[in-house]
């Protein structure tokens, strides 16, 4: 790696601490400036603008293949894209793009036919600014004015503005600092939300009346628990407005009036740890989706007016993982996975009418309800996809339950699926548990150890990857490289329990699942080591941390975007927004002594070693609130210092933008045609 330019270089400063009596050495925790959010620091924005100058001279080569890769990238894109309308109440909506443009317009149409209005126009929005990102967006139930909110910066505190969709006119109620959904009041005439406080943290629901200054907004309800954040919604009768308020294992629900939010609330159950729940409403009965019981969730119902009192109405199963229930007119949909598969299920009311499961053709894919928004719906839009096959979306027809293709995904430039396989593996894990792989490869794509392989994988939260369809992806493919998600322990890919299994004192399982993949993967063929190329974001840019300090020798290139590496020092943070709130996840190691050693003893961070790593792609966002910009900052830092090989790192820092990159279709394409180029430059420097 000789004809690289020479990396910058990040200097130490002593620091340490010690906390239950073992002291850390930190020498670059001055990358961490101390008066974040606002980063000024001379010292820590030279470095980060030197590693981006040393990451646009080592990418400089790469230039064409990259710009190829948008190319291409950008032509299986429909430049002007457009979704397929829904009706809500007197409107039909839906989006579209301009050819050529970087964000979407907002459109509608009355039922009864005329003009077609657009409502919100994203580019002009977005026009001169750097990074722009439309939040909540929220049309009154009169449907004479819009309530939308905007991020410019990437920081995750949004603007709340008020359209007169009439006039076109804005309304001067303006509120900044809000994080949250946005409901209005059944008059129209208002609207819950939740403003960020100084720690990043939605602890309130407020009701803001049109006309009325902000400083007056009433505060419904205000949480007390540093770790729980607060949300509002509603059911999908329209008939209660919900505040709930809880963390990653607890929740909490209140029902509140639509005509009057001032009335007192009714809290549906008191919070228990360990216990979450969820709640819709159909005819005064409260359907409450539960983990009380059993992991796997079950489905009970309440009196409004004994909303606590609660009776079996599906109770938990083996193989079925309950995710969400929605309560409409005339029937309620159930939601869930079986053996880690999207299952949809259509319940009568009337407990006799047996069930109705859809049906979909292949052996793995991503199906659920799409947009749904009115509570008599005698058709419901399902959107559907697999990894050979292209975003679908559906009407199904509740009477005769026939799916109508509304919509197939377009590819300008073509796309022929059967060019390609998928399949479904289960890979044996060091201690014995099965690990589910979804696979897409080319049709010729050899078995015999010499392919080239992308494996990638989240772990954590209990969130699920999805085994769905991407356009980018085909670029690795029409280059026979296989693209493998390892829908490892730490999310529920497999139920809750999948989740369990990999946090807190068991977090080692995702990191271990992972491992065991990628060899399993060798085994049948696949590849062969040092044929990977793995990647993974936010946490599970943990899990990439991980696992090349435990199994450095098996991976040909490693990206890592927006890291969560500094894992100890987050969280022995209390002053970080998100710290208290992530100790259900992660353990608290300010208090106990296990939960420190444990994170100590994986932080990626704190676990380099002086050993050879792979290549390595690291990013990050200065004004990123999740992972915060010093943590892929200080990682890259110090595995420079330490690592003993020659292999090429770029840490590439948004100085605009957040957790999620840039913003704009094209511009996040470009991004990710570099990492790809990156990528694929280091699996054939590999062989």
């Amino acid at each position: 790696m000789t004809d690289l330019p020479a990396p910058p270089v990040a200097g130490t400063r002593p620091h340490s601490f010690t906390r239950h009596g073992v002291t850390i050495e930190d020498p670059w925790a001055w990358l961490k400036d101390p008066a974040y959010p606002n980063v000024a620091d001379k010292d820590v924005l030279a470095y980060l603008e030197a590693e981006n100058s040393y990451f646009e001279k080592v990418m400089e080569p790469l230039k064409p293949l990259s710009e190829t890769l948008f190319t291409e990238m950008r032509g299986r894109i429909k430049e002007d894209e457009s979704t397929v309308p829904q009706k809500d109440g007197d409107w039909l909506y839906w989006t579209d793009y301009e050819t050529g443009g970087e964000y979407p317009r907002w459109w509608r149409r009355h039922v009864d036919g005329g003009e077609d209005v657009m409502i919100l126009d994203e580019p002009a929005l977005a026009e001169g600014k750097e990074y722009f990102r439309l939040g909540a967006f929220s049309v009154s139930p009169d449907g004479r004015l819009l309530a939308y909110a905007v991020d410019d910066n990437g920081s995750e505190r949004f603007e709340v503005r008020v359209k007169d969709l009439e006039s076109g006119a804005l309304l001067p109620d303006t509120i900044p600092g809000m994080l949250s959904e946005i409901v209005w009041t059944a008059d129209s005439k208002g609207f819950l939300y939740g403003l960020a406080n100084e720690n990043w943290r939605t602890d309130n629901a407020r009701w803001h009346k049109l006309g009325e200054p902000v400083a007056r907004d009433v505060e419904l309800f205000k949480e007390a628990d540093e770790g729980y954040r607060v949300a509002v919604g509603e059911t999908q009768s329209r008939n209660y407005l919900l505040v709930s308020t809880g963390d990653h294992v607890t929740s909490e629900v209140y029902l509140l009036s639509p005509e009057d939010p001032s009335r007192p609330m009714v809290c549906v159950s008191p919070r228990k740890p360990g216990r979450e729940y969820d709640v819709d409403e159909h005819d005064g009965t409260l359907f409450i989706h539960t983990n009380d019981i059993d992991p796997q969730f079950r489905l009970v119902t309440a009196p409004v007016a004994a909303p606590g009192e609660w009776t079996e109405r599906i109770g938990p199963s083996a193989h079925f993982y309950m995710t969400g229930v929605t309560c409409f007119a005339d029937y309620f949909i159930v939601e869930g996975r079986e053996d880690g598969l999207d299952q949809i299920e259509l319940h009568r009311y009337d407990p006799a009418i047996a069930p109705v499961r859809l049906k979909f053709p292949e052996a793995s894919y991503v199906a659920g309800l799409g947009d749904n928004p009115e509570y008599a719906m005698a058709k419901l839009r399902i959107g559907y996809e697999s990894m050979v096959t292209p975003g679908t979306v559906y009407d199904y027809s509740v009477a005769t339950g026939e799916l109508e293709t509304l919509k197939v995904q377009e590819i300008p430039s073509g796309y022929d699926g059967s060019k390609y396989r998928t399949e479904r593996l289960k890979i044996a894990a060091r201690d014995g548990t099965e690990v589910p792989v979804s696979i897409v490869y080319p049709r010729d794509f050899p078995r015999d150890g010499t392919g080239k392989l992308y494996l990638y994988a989240y772990g954590a939260y209990g969130y699920a990857i999805p085994p769905g369809f991407s356009t980018s992806r085909i670029s690795f493919l029409d280059r026979g490289v296989a693209f493998a998600i390892a829908h490892i322990r730490g999310g529920d890919d497999l139920g809750q329990q999948w989740y369990l299994d990999g946090k807190l004192e068991k977090r080692t399982n995702s990191f271990n699942d992972f491992v065991d993949v990628a060899r399993g993967l060798i085994d049948r063929g696949f590849t062969h080591k040092g044929g990977i190329a793995i990647a993974g974001r936010s946490a599970g840019g943990e899990l990439m941390g991980a696992v090349i300090n435990s199994d450095p020798e098996l991976w040909a290139v490693v990206v890592a975007d927006v890291p969560f590496v500094d894992v100890l020092n987050t969280m022995l943070d209390e002053s970080l927004p998100l710290t208290p709130g992530e100790w259900p996840e992660w353990g608290n190691p300010v208090t106990d002594p296990a939960a420190f050693a444990l994170i100590r003893s994986y932080s990626p961070y704190d676990n380099v070693i002086a050993q050879a790593y792979p290549p390595l792609f690291i990013s990050g966002g200065l004004n990123d609130p999740r992972v915060t910009y010093w943590e892929p900052a200080k990682w890259a830092a110090r595995l420079r210092a330490t690592k003993t090989d020659d292999q090429v790192l770029v840490l590439k820092t948004n100085m605009g933008a957040g957790h999620g990159g840039k913003s704009g279709r094209w511009e996040s394409l470009k991004e990710a045609a570099d990492e790809m180029a990156f990528v694929l430059w280091r699996l054939e420097a590999g062989d």
